[in-house]
């Protein structure tokens, strides 16, 4: 997409069209480890290396789906789904997330976002729906796929 064309004002043009791909982030053990001190959730899959490499059916650890997730927080500001002109970006939440293939400690993640839907909600507002696919590299399924939603609010 020719992100120079990307405005407020211009969204509703853009709908169908891929903002952009974020960079690549790697999905480590120690990332796995803090998400699960952050969130409490220490289940062994994900944090027990030794006994994920025994018993996990994906022959090691795999990152949390919630921590795949929430990686797309930075992968959309890394895209630049904000436009330059735009006042403010709210988190508006989530219409559908699926979980397609597991993340192995080690992976490395990038997002693909496309500009699905765009709302007017008047007094300078739009609700716009985002696609976003994490690919993991060398993997032919993405690692998931979601359907988010922002608030965007325009130039005064």
């Amino acid at each position: 997409m020719n992100t120079s064309a990307y405005s407020f004002a211009t969204l509703a043009e853009s709908i169908g069209m891929e903002i952009g791909t974020s960079q690549w982030v790697t999905v480590d053990q120690d990332r796995i480890n803090e998400f699960a001190r952050s969130t409490g959730d220490h289940q062994w899959i994900h944090v027990d290396v030794e006994r994920a490499k025994k018993e996990s059916p994906f022959g090691g650890p795999v990152a949390h789906g919630y921590l795949t997730l929430a990686l797309l927080a930075d992968a959309s500001m890394n895209v630049g789904v904000v436009p330059k002109d735009a006042v403010a970006a709210l988190n508006y939440g989530l219409d559908k997330v699926r979980f397609l293939a597991p993340v192995k400690a080690g992976a490395r993640l990038r997002t693909h976002i496309k500009l699905a839907e765009v709302k007017e909600q008047g007094g300078g507002r739009k609700l716009v729906k985002l696609i976003n696919t994490i690919e993991i590299d060398g993997e032919a399924k993405p690692a998931l796929i979601a359907e988010t939603l922002i608030v965007l609010v325009g130039p005064a």
